[in-house]
């Protein structure tokens, strides 16, 4: 560790090292503290149903950046940890093991390392949760996670069963929770309804309603009705013909419930089931024997020939679809490609293929014979029904339609009425009339249950719902969501769009691991049910899993009345106490911690749970505590790619975080996950970006330690100095300080993250150059750089702990630098003129060594004219017009100028007026309100202070460097070829002598 020169660290060594440390020291241990404010931090509790591997890393290293800062910036913070065994995911792979899933079982084995031994034991789904319940506890402890694990549960406790029973019964108590038949994601396979933590791929099941417009069909003196699926009932006038696939069977069936036959594909009979209609089978035919016949439209009453077209889905919707090619890209392309046709016009003998027709109307026109859908063909440029971009082109017209469309005048009475009022209208009608019916079909399909069997939408009859369809509920969740603090501010409008449209959801299955429904046993609470207060109990269970045998909490004598005064402050203790068989200290104790400790101050979770958990979350806590419950904030990050790809098995890039912690050191990894990408925006992660970052800290190791050697650091850090390099440095330093801090305010970690470690270090590098070309000695070692190293390594920390205390222990700190504290700015180190003259310096060194680019000359001498003092007033009044006033027209600056006394011999020189309007108008915000601040700024000094670094700069030392001003009475002597007049404020003019 103390070679500094090998350019090597152990980082395992030095990891063990410091988490042993912290946990001796207890230092993550959060307990009252009434002169503290407290911050409580939360994550998403982990589903140890696999290690977690570099993509979970994120959310989980963002919460303990946040945490970490916090605790330096002097607050009390709990940052606690469960593990979610619930559900059915754990449930099925415990059944893919003991039918030896050879896809499973190989995982275990080649990614993840598991002996034979400890696979065959997972026959046991407890067995599975407990083995990566540790394996993902140690690798948090590894990436050096600040967590209090005193408050570690699983969702399988017995106490926090009776929790979640306790919060389900209230819920009930309060209407929220009912019994009825809704729609719900199902696995046929297990008989259980399913969400997102239930399927492959984590898709939580989405599914709309269609209307199925039955278009009749008469043959031998009987008729029967093919029901075509669609989104867009309003179409219905423009419809010419219905398309089949005529190789796929279709089924002739009778539905019990309404006394019709229908025609319909077999997946599409097989979902009716599912959807509780009552179904018999009459026939079995191949599609091709119905093309060919005539439908009749159930609205105009139109004969309607069917065509065959391979592109119609045996699975989407019934099987038939209705053309609307005047408005449906798809059709219209489909129609097009059948014309040219021949082998199948002639096999089916089909005669004239219809032409489409216009019945809504995006102008003001109700007459003009106009085909949308040909229209956006041509705009992307289709020339076939194969082409990916009819996707494009149907999303684009349905937007324009529905927004701006208005239906024509081929519509009978809603003729004029725009497309978005017509399209319910149509629907209802059409229902009410029985000449349409609806059906519910999964929009994102396939969904796959982690059984491996593709999901369908199913009614459920007597399944228990959370009725997230209530409105008075929606209505507190919407004041929640607007008060609350979300970050990154964009997405709030995801939050308040998904309020809008939750409905009722299925909160019990059959199967799976998980709390009995307390008034009905044969149910389980479902996993994202459970899941969305518990950050309440995690102060319930410190005590729970901390206490002596004697005075350990028994579950068996919990009842609401605990959960109701700890967590609500209903009842008596001493009541509580005696019907619990707790001592009433206890009681009273878990009440003023959980008083001290809520509401949660920050929830970090990643973007795909906004649609569900973090949307219950929200939806529960206002139901259940009171205002001054409701949490504070929520913070949602992108997910993560490996090297610009999704990590997935099938390409082989799930690497498992404690593996790549082994190779590559934690600091290295978190700082790799968080600097890619800012928060809503997914990190893309390499491992040649760790290396980069881990020579970074190192390089900041050994310039810390070298630089601190002193046995004066203290004395060293307070001391002073008029050299401006040094008190530029000291500026810079409290001006990061500050961007860092209000970064990290934002969890704009990002943007933080390189301040800290490349802009901060260009600083450091300027002033090591500034001080050496002045051939300053023991520069390292001096106060302002002992001053910027100790602040850099304290906003480090938060982001790599590990090294930050290697490095905190070695310059003689004896405690964590978590006590250190949050570096705070010192406002009597900003210098205004010191960073001037800085700024000054490196643009003059730009322009000199232009012109030398251009002009080869190797000068003698260099003579740098500032601009004269009317020059100067001139600029200050400008650059105060344009910061205070934002004027920068030219003609209102100068009729300013002319007319002040001070600045009227602006009048003498416009170019030079504007020519100043666009200096300060190229230079950034933070220069131009720097600049018009100072009220007076001596350029002269601030040169010559650098003259050796300007001869260094351009390569010989024995170049004159002459400084002087457009005032100066002797300038004729020192201006041979009149560049004075050239110089403007913070643009010397420059003269070189070869």
């Amino acid at each position: 560790m103390n070679n500094l020169r090998a350019n090597t660290i152990d980082w395992n060594i030095l990891e063990k090292k410091w988490s042993d440390k912290w946990n001796i020291e207890k230092i993550f241990q959060a307990n009252i503290d009434p002169t503290r404010k407290k911050y409580f931090v939360t994550v998403a509790y982990p589903y140890p149903n696999s290690p977690q591997h570099i993509g979970h890393g994120r959310t989980y290293t963002l919460a303990d950046a946040h945490a970490r800062y916090m605790r330096m910036k002097g607050y009390n913070v709990l940052f606690p940890m469960g593990f979610h065994y619930t559900g059915t995911p754990i449930l099925a792979m415990s059944r893919r093991v003991a039918s030896q899933d050879k896809e499973l079982i190989d995982t275990f084995r080649k990614v993840y390392n598991i002996s034979d031994e400890v696979i065959q034991s997972f026959v046991n789904p407890v067995n599975i949760a407990r083995y990566f319940h540790a394996e993902i506890k140690q690798g948090m402890e590894e990436m050096g996670y600040s967590i209090d694990w005193r408050c570690e549960f699983t969702t399988v406790d017995e106490l926090y069963s009776k929790f979640i029973s306790w919060q389900f019964r209230l819920l009930k108590s309060k209407g929220l929770i009912v019994q009825g038949s809704h729609p719900v994601g199902w696995c046929p396979n297990d008989q259980n309804p399913v969400s997102q933590h239930d399927t492959i791929g984590d898709v939580e099941p989405d599914f709309n309603e269609y209307i199925l417009i039955k278009f009749r069909l008469e043959f031998d003196g009987n008729y029967f009705f093919l029901p075509a699926a669609t989104l867009r009932p309003e179409t219905i006038y423009g419809v010419t013909n219905l398309w089949l696939d005529p190789e796929i069977k279709y089924l002739l069936i009778s539905l019990d419930d309404i006394g019709e036959k229908w025609i319909v594909s077999t997946e599409a009979a097989r979902k009716l089931e599912f959807l509780n209609r009552k179904i018999s089978i009459y026939a079995t035919f191949n599609g091709k024997e119905l093309v060919g016949k005539y439908v009749q439209n159930p609205v105009t009453n139109k004969p309607l020939p069917i065509y065959p077209a391979a592109f119609v889905e045996s699975d989407n919707g019934t099987g038939i679809v209705m053309s609307v090619p005047g408005h449906a890209p798809y059709d219209y392309q489909a129609l097009a490609d059948l014309k040219t046709n021949n082998l199948v016009l002639d096999n089916f003998n089909l005669g004239k293929i219809v032409e489409p027709i216009s019945i809504i109307s995006s102008g003001d026109s109700q007459d003009i014979e106009l085909l949308p859908a040909l229209e956006v063909i041509r705009k992307y440029h289709i020339m076939n029904q194969s082409d990916k971009k009819l996707e494009d082109a149907t999303n684009e017209l349905y937007m324009q339609e529905f927004y701006k469309g208005k239906m024509r005048s081929n519509t009978g009475k809603y003729v004029g009425m725009s497309v978005a009022e017509a399209k319910d209208m149509i629907k209802n009608e059409l229902v009410t009339k029985g000449i349409a019916d609806t059906m519910i079909e999964l929009t994102n399909r396939p969904v796959k249950c982690r059984c491996g069997a593709e999901c369908v939408v199913k009614i459920l009859d007597d399944q228990w719902f959370i009725n997230y369809g209530d409105q008075k509920w929606k209505t507190l969740a919407y004041e929640c969501i607007n008060k609350m603090d979300i970050l990154p501010e964009e997405i709030r409008q995801e939050f308040n769009h998904v309020i809008d449209w939750l409905r009722e959801r299925a909160c019990a299955r059959k199967s799976g691991l998980g709390t009995r429904l307390p008034w009905d046993p044969n149910w389980i609470i479902e996993s994202l049910s459970d899941s969305v207060i518990y950050m309440a109990y995690y102060i319930i269970a410190k005590y729970d899993s901390n206490l002596s045998t004697m005075h350990k909490l028994d579950p068996n004598q919990i009842n609401d009345s605990f959960f109701d005064y700890i967590l609500l402050g209903k009842g008596k203790s001493e009541i509580v106490a005696r019907d619990c068989n707790v001592s009433t200290n206890l009681v009273e104790a878990l009440r003023d911690e959980f008083r001290y400790f809520y509401p949660v101050d920050t929830r970090h979770s990643g973007r795909d749970l906004v649609a569900n958990h973090l949307s219950f979350f929200v939806f529960n806590h206002v139901a259940i505590f009171e205002r001054v419950n409701w949490p504070v904030q929520i913070v949602v990050n992108g997910s993560v790619l490996m090297q610009g790809k999704k990590m997935s098995k099938s390409l082989g890039n799930i690497v498992p975080l404690r593996a790549a912690i082994k190779e590559h050191g934690a600091d290295a990894i978190r700082i790799a996950m968080l600097i890619s990408a800012e928060l809503l925006q997914d990190a893309d992660f390499s491992f040649d970006a760790v290396e980069g970052i881990k020579s970074k800290l190192i390089e900041v190791y050994r310039m810390t330690i070298e630089s601190s050697i002193s046995n004066n650091v203290a004395r060293l850090k307070n001391g002073k100095s008029n050299e401006l390099e040094d008190r530029w440095l000291d500026s810079r330093l409290q001006k990061a300080i500050s961007e860092i801090s209000v970064c990290l305010d934002k969890l704009r970690v990002r943007e933080a993250l390189h301040i800290l470690l490349y802009s901060l270090d260009q600083d450091l590098q300027w002033h090591k150059k500034r001080a050496s070309a002045k051939q300053r000695q023991n520069t390292s070692t001096s106060p302002c750089v002992l001053r910027f190293l100790d602040a850099r390594i304290r906003m480090l920390s938060p982001f790599a702990p590990f090294i930050s205390e290697e490095i905190w222990e070695k310059i003689g700190n004896s405690s964590s630098i978590i006590f250190g504290g949050w570096p705070v700015v010192d406002a009597n180190k900003l210098d205004q003129v010191a960073e001037e003259a800085e700024h000054l310096v490196i643009n003059l060194i730009s322009d000199i060594q232009t012109i030398i680019k251009v002009t080869k000359i190797k000068p003698s001498a260099i003579i740098i004219y500032v601009a004269a003092q009317w020059k100067t007033s001139i600029y200050q009044r400008i650059i105060e017009n344009i910061v205070l006033e934002h004027k920068p027209n030219f003609g209102d600056v100068m009729k300013q100028l002319v007319n002040d006394p001070s600045t009227m011999k602006a009048k003498t020189d416009p170019n030079l007026i504007k020519k100043i309007i666009g200096d300060i108008l190229s230079d950034t915000l933070e220069v131009r309100n720097r600049r018009s601040s100072l009220k007076s700024f001596d350029e002269i000094p601030a040169i010559k202070d650098a003259a050796t670094l300007i001869r260094s700069e351009i390569g010989n030392a024995q170049t004159e460097i002459e400084v002087c001003s457009e005032d100066d009475i002797d300038l004729q002597k020192h201006d041979p070829k009149s560049k004075a007049k050239f110089a403007r404020p913070f643009k010397p003019a420059i003269y070189m002598q070869e």
